[in-house]
């Protein structure tokens, strides 16, 4: 069971990508020297290290509200499935119960109906519990954890040196 995503006219809920893309601040001017780079040249070094400072905290901030972002809607994932798997675990105690009942009432009675009555009760709860474990097993494997977050990692040491292009 999927629910529609949001998009330029649709409502629902809005896409994974497109969810934790909205959380990450958007990137700042660059100020400072940066003007300068193009052309070869550098006002200061003072200036120069005043915008490898600026562009790393920058870069910084842009990872954390993006590990934020993925590690907030993995949680929520992992706590729907849970919560369908605890609703199967609820399903397979009346399983139990209504089992039982209907074992007890048709061993008392041997041969009645009134029994019958129960294993049907028994038997339709055993489907919800079916039907639930499997949503909820379906959600778990669908949480994928932080992915985007742990590939923008790996490019850090590549951009401090300049390599960015690379991967």
């Amino acid at each position: 069971m999927s629910s529609p995503t949001a998009g330029p006219g649709g409502g629902g809920r809005p896409s994974m990508s497109e969810s934790v893309s909205n959380a990450i601040p958007p990137a700042e001017p660059l100020g400072g020297s940066h003007a300068t780079y193009e052309k070869g040249e550098v006002s200061s070094i003072g200036a120069l290290i005043s915008d490898i400072s600026t562009d790393l905290t920058t870069l910084l901030r842009q990872e954390v509200a993006l590990a934020k972002a993925e590690a907030t809607q993995s949680a929520t994932r992992a706590g729907k499935a849970g919560g369908l798997l605890a609703g199967a675990g609820v399903a397979g105690h009346f399983l139990l119960l209504f089992l039982s009942l209907a074992l007890w009432w048709a061993l008392g009675d041997l041969l009645d109906a009134p029994g019958w009555a129960f294993v049907i009760v028994a038997v339709l709860w055993g489907i919800v519990a079916a039907v639930l474990a499997s949503m909820g097993r379906k959600e778990l494997k669908e949480v994928t954890g932080m992915e985007r977050t742990a590939d923008t990692a790996k490019r850090v040491p590549d951009a401090l040196k300049g390599n960015e292009g690379t991967r």
